[in-house]
């Protein structure tokens, strides 16, 4: 696990709802039953000042880091995705880009990896669509410098002609595996953590179901179900991780607010010795 990535998730998933922010010091201590290192942690956290995630701040209990408003619309898509509390509808019509790509190879696997995480898929190298438009999609693709024209597009055979361009643009069969692969890693992992287990056990247990299952709003567009096949593995996945999210959620917050108090705790203790 990259420290930047679970940065992103520990935002993401903890500190968006406790105001986005946390003193460097909790970052390190939430990102250390991982067995990512402080090094790391600090490094993650410069280049997520530079690329415009993360703004320094000042906090009672030391030098912090708040997410930026751009960071906070991300993750809020994310989260929408990771928990699937939006209902998937589909009004028979694709977004369509085309685009003009871009001459470094460094430059298009990035665009790709971007599209990709907004629910596009390619048809061709500059062809790329989506079942449902992508909100930031034209701020991506303008700060990238690519140019590009987008359209709306209905296929003229109706369901089973959309059901191919789909079968173009994504390997349902890959991502369908990718599914029942995630369920068979997780399941051992999760059965040896019980009510029994400690606070950071179930912290560092959620942390990486969390993390894995993130990797699929790379993989997966979310498909409305008439364009899915039958008997859909993602279908049973997300039940999975619905049910192991939400058990293992208390302890993990328990072990959240014990980690962020520590800094409270510690900058009382200053005050009063002053």
């Amino acid at each position: 696990m990259q420290a930047r990535s679970a940065l992103f998730d520990l935002y993401g998933d903890h500190l968006r709802a406790r105001g986005g922010r946390a003193p460097v010091a909790a970052l390190v201590r939430l990102l250390a039953p991982l067995g990512i290192a402080p090094p790391a942690v600090r490094t993650a956290v410069s280049r997520m000042v530079r690329q415009g995630w993360l703004d320094p701040c000042r906090l009672a209990s030391g030098p912090g880091y708040l997410i930026t408003p751009k960071a906070a619309r991300r993750l809020d898509e994310a989260a929408a995705r990771i928990y699937r509390t939006g209902r998937i509808t589909w009004d028979g019509r694709f977004d369509l880009l085309s685009l003009e790509v871009p001459l470094s190879r460094r430059d298009r696997q990035r665009l790709a990896a971007n599209l990709t995480f907004l629910g596009y898929g390619a048809l061709d190298e500059s062809t790329w669509v989506a079942t449902r438009p992508g909100e930031d999609v034209d701020v991506l693709l303008d700060e990238a410098g690519v140019r590009h024209e987008r359209f709306t597009a209905a296929h003229t055979a109706g369901t089973p002609g959309a059901m191919g361009v789909v079968r173009r643009a994504w390997d349902l069969t890959e991502i369908g595996q990718a599914y029942e692969q995630f369920v068979a890693e997780q399941r051992p992992l999760l059965a040896a953590v019980t009510v029994r287990s400690p606070d950071e056990e179930a912290y560092a247990a959620r942390f990486r179901l969390v993390h894995a299952w993130r990797t699929f709003l790379f993989r997966d567009p979310q498909l409305p179900p008439a364009l899915l096949p039958e008997r859909w593995p993602g279908t049973a996945a997300a039940s999975f991780f619905d049910r192991h999210a939400a058990r293992l959620r208390p302890a993990a917050d328990r072990y959240v607010e014990q980690c962020l108090d520590v800094g409270n705790r510690n900058a009382r203790q200053k005050g009063r010795e002053k």
